[in-house]
């Protein structure tokens, strides 16, 4: 009898050893952020990780009583060293949000994680629509292709443009590109041509001779962030710069993180995009300032105000959850709404996609430097694609 209440005496205590430590454990509120920050798509990474960081330093690293520990890890652009990554923070370090997320593929890897574990993943850069249909726990502070590409065709349909060719990486956000501007721009009466390049090693010039053989009216591009460059240097070596074909797109191609590298070849591209560094907002020039004055000059791109909103997100939902996870926090994240840098924002309760301004723009010089100088605005934009299938 003595040593069975001595065995139940170290069991309890082991017992109550091992809750204090999960209330320990608990104080810390770990987010994995899983983003590419080497290869090709690097440039995603780094800056959706500074403006992940910034926001830290602006609002402090405590919400509800909880402190905020950020873990980084590099998934190289491979979805599936995304999904190891995700399993490994989930299991090992007991994240509460994974987010970042910098490709399609890399945002659908882990969702069958995330509703496995109940982890909310937050989506701050992949594009393609479907992504939020692929786990109840993911939301999204990105934007989705369609939400870009439909109010590009409808503006170019509006300036007489009545045939353009669709020059679209090879993957899920192209190919949703591709869809969006063909669908809309030819019910308003235009006709269009596709073509689609690879996603890895794109050499964009056999595609570009087509375009200059079929001699539209313009040519409407989608390339990942980051891959821009490469894409107006060929064009310009093909001489369609000076063809009188118009250049069009979301604005991917001209990225304000490389859009000052490409030169007079990008003034008077027109795009269609949810963020510019050059946004005319109180909040949009602080967050500039800031960001530039955290990163030895950087300039913050639409991937970079993805991570900070996402950020936002996340500490306004633990707000509301009183540092409640799963369940409690995706739902808390659900109609959600602020003023962000780039302008009015919310996260639709349906499909928990970001709904926003999408702006038109044109590759203008301003105080010696390149920007997307905002023209016209398309307010309060849902992923039409997904309201579409609700109406």
């Amino acid at each position: 009898m003595l040593r069975r209440t001595f065995v139940g005496i170290v069991s309890a205590a082991a017992v109550t050893a091992a809750l204090g430590g999960t209330a320990l454990a608990q104080e810390a509120l770990k987010i994995g952020l899983i983003l590419p920050m080497t290869g090709p798509f690097a440039s995603t990474g780094r800056q959706i990780e500074a403006a992940v960081k910034l926001y830290m330093q602006q609002n402090g690293d405590t919400v509800a009583g909880k402190k905020i520990q950020l873990i980084v890890k590099d998934d190289t652009g491979v979805a599936d060293v995304t999904k190891r990554l995700a399993q490994e923070l989930i299991v090992n370090d007991k994240i509460a949000v994974m987010a970042g997320f910098g490709l399609t593929p890399l945002a659908l890897a882990p969702a069958p994680l995330a509703t496995q574990a109940k982890v909310p993943e937050v989506v701050m850069a992949a594009a393609t629509s479907t992504i939020t249909e692929a786990s109840p726990f993911i939301v999204r502070t990105s934007f989705t292709l369609p939400q870009a590409t439909v109010p590009m065709a409808e503006w170019a349909s509006k300036e007489g443009l009545k045939k353009v060719v669709t020059l679209v990486s090879d993957y899920g956000p192209g190919i949703d590109a591709e869809k969006a501007f063909t669908g809309a721009f030819t019910s308003k009466g235009g006709t269009v041509e596709n073509l689609r390049v690879p996603l890895a090693n794109p050499d964009f010039s056999p595609f570009l001779q087509k375009v200059a053989d079929a001699k539209p009216d313009a040519l409407f591009v989608f390339v990942p962030s980051g891959v821009g460059a490469q894409f107006m240097k060929q064009f310009v070596e093909r001489g369609l710069d000076k063809a009188g074909i118009k250049l069009i797109g979301p604005g991917d191609v001209t990225d304000d993180d490389i859009l000052n590298g490409m030169g007079d070849v990008a003034l008077g591209a027109i795009t269609t995009q949810h963020y510019s560094a050059s946004h005319d907002s109180p909040e949009n020039k602080a967050f500039v300032e800031a960001f530039k004055k955290a990163n030895g000059g950087m300039r913050p791109n639409f991937m970079a105000v993805g991570g900070y909103d996402g950020m936002h997100l996340i500490y306004e939902g633990l707000k509301k959850t009183n540092g409640a996870g799963g369940q409690a926090l995706i739902d808390a994240m659900k109609g959600l709404s602020w003023t962000s840098p780039r302008g009015p924002v919310s996260i639709d309760p349906q499909t928990r996609d970001i709904v926003q301004n999408i702006y038109v723009r044109k590759v203008e010089r301003k105080d010696g430097e390149l920007y997307n100088v905002e023209f016209a605005t398309i307010p309060n934009v849902k992923d039409p694609v997904k309201a579409a299938k609700a109406n």
